[in-house]
């Protein structure tokens, strides 16, 4: 599964041994393997807030609470499922959480 973003980069889900990973590509040809990621306006702060709080023990539920912290870092104006995105890439495959996923973890941080 590929994503493009807006500034002409994507991104794939890879699997080395038992890892799963995301690797980014941008218009250059330089990749780079990353085990949690932001993208967008923001997304330089977002790395920051990530590199600081994620580990690879966090379990999913946490892992998905970080993304949407990181978020928050950066947003203007109130998130709701309707103006994010988030995905979850797993040995199994890249799966993009739904609007109702979005709205339940939403309002569990609230």
């Amino acid at each position: 599964h590929c994503y493009t973003d807006p500034e002409k980069q994507w991104y794939q889900r890879r699997v080395r041994g038992e890892t799963p990973y995301l690797v980014q590509c941008d218009p250059s040809g330089a990749y780079f393997a990353w085990k949690a990621t932001a993208m967008g306006k923001n997304h330089v702060n977002g790395k920051t807030f990530l590199e600081k709080r994620y580990n690879s023990e966090l379990e999913l539920e946490d892992a998905v609470h970080t993304a949407i912290l990181t978020l928050k870092e950066g947003f203007e104006g109130q998130m709701t499922e309707d103006n994010i995105e988030i995905g979850i890439c797993t040995t199994e495959g890249f799966r993009k959480l739904n609007r109702t996923e979005v709205k339940d973890y939403l309002a569990a941080l609230n």
